[in-house]
């Protein structure tokens, strides 16, 4: 990565649509500090406090005048997840996912947006303008809350019909399809959220959490065969 901060590359992603949609990393501790980086921490890491949010740290130094750019989004976040009745853990594990907090991402398919809206999607639900952060935080959560609806609350159907369509799902006797993309994207989306993911969990194995603790200004990773009661989570072996 280039010596800019990762915060001052998270700002200027919102300056234009980003061609690689670089991925960012973030994983929330047992006690509410959320933990930003550009490639996943698989060994204690030096951790940053970031001028004016002392509940995040970053894995790079950052400048007093960048600021955490999920943060921002956060008020809309709550207010339409509150709105569709759906957990706030589940949108924004969406977006982390979907553009990495860029409200400017375009995917070579043609996707938009933060939620990563196709065109006739971003139609159907009304979304004039779906690289403005409201609207297609709008959008895209009232479509999660119709997919919610249409698998009776099952997550994992929701976020597979989400990737791959509701339509792949339904042909596979509404199960998640056994395409790799959309099962990777269920784990991936899952794990943000702090739910286990039930899209591979076969019977009979073993199931290894990874958790991020700070501990005298590092991240460390910890690793355990038992669910963490709180923070976000990643289910890394089966």
């Amino acid at each position: 990565m280039p010596t800019r901060t990762l915060l001052i590359v998270a700002s200027l992603a919102l300056l234009w649509p980003s061609a690689a949609g670089a991925q960012i990393y973030a994983w929330r501790d047992a006690h509410g500090t959320l933990v930003l980086s550009d490639h996943k921490i698989d060994g204690p890491t030096s951790v940053y406090v970031v001028d004016g949010a002392p509940s995040y740290r970053t894995t790079m130094p950052g400048e007093g005048a960048a600021r955490v750019t999920a943060n921002e989004y956060e008020p809309l976040v709550r207010e339409q997840a509150t709105r569709q009745r759906i957990r706030p853990e589940l949108v924004r594990a969406v977006i982390q996912v979907e553009s990495g907090f860029n409200p400017l991402a375009r995917s070579p398919k043609g996707a938009m947006g933060l939620m990563q809206l196709m065109p006739d999607t971003a139609r159907l639900l009304g979304v004039h303008n779906p690289y403005d952060p409201a609207e297609n935080i709008r959008g895209g959560t009232a479509y999660l809350r119709r997919l919610l609806d249409r698998y009776h609350g099952n997550e994992e159907l929701a976020l597979a019909a989400y990737n791959a369509g509701a339509g792949a799902v339904d042909r596979h006797g509404q199960q998640v399809p056994p395409y790799r993309e959309t099962r990777d994207y269920v784990r991936k989306v899952g794990s943000a959220a702090g739910r286990r993911d039930a899209v591979s969990l076969a019977s009979g194995k073993r199931i290894v959490y990874k958790t991020i603790e700070i501990l005298d200004g590092r991240a460390v990773p910890r690793y355990s065969s038992e669910r963490p009661l709180s923070g976000t989570y990643e289910i890394i072996d089966r």
